[in-house]
This record gives structure tokens, sequence and C-alpha cells, in this order.
């Protein structure tokens, strides 16, 4: 699933995706459903939510730091635990959708 999802953002295409897991709360819920948009590692900052490798884990989460010099970002959760730096952004979410009932 993760890689049909990085194809269509490597092709220019919007997704919408359902992350498991609680560790983006309060801002995404368990899955809540994203709107996953194609990104320019440029356009990137501190502050945006990206769906990213890190680690050898792809997962959406919050970019905490920017290395302009390096071109690679620091990949937190929304609880103050940093799970390292990456060079692999897939694409930037742009939306966070509400959840069915």
């Amino acid at each position: 699933m993760r890689e049909i999802i990085i194809a269509k953002l490597r092709n220019g295409e919007s997704v919408v995706h359902r992350e498991g897991g609680n560790s983006m709360t309060p801002i995404i819920r368990s899955r809540q459903p994203v709107v996953i948009e194609p990104v320019k590692l440029k356009d990137i900052e501190k502050g945006d939510i990206v769906f990213c490798k890190v680690r050898g884990m792809t997962c959406c989460h919050l970019v905490t730091a920017v290395d302009k010099t390096r071109m690679r970002f620091q990949i937190s959760n929304n609880h103050g635990h940093v799970n390292g730096w990456t060079k692999v952004i897939y694409g930037k979410i742009t939306k966070v959708l509400p959840m069915r009932p």
C-alpha cells in the first residue's frame, strides 16, 4: 500500500491516506484520513507534517527542524519524541479530513 502512495506522489498525484497510531494526536487521530500532496524539499518548513521515510519506517510525522545546507529534516511525533533526520520526503499533509461516523 505504501509503495502505491509513494508512486502516486512521485507521479505528481495527491492521495488520501489513513495512518494508524497515536503519535500525531491531537492533530491527526489514528486512522483519520489526510490529504497528502507532492512537495519539493526546498518548500518544506519546520511545523509541516510530511509523509516520509526515517530510520527505515515510512510514516506521517512532524518536521521539527530543517537543515537547509544539507537539505535534511528532523522528524518527530507530536509528543516530543525525535525519530531522526531524513532527506526522504514523499509528500506533505495539506488537509486533515473528518473521521467517518
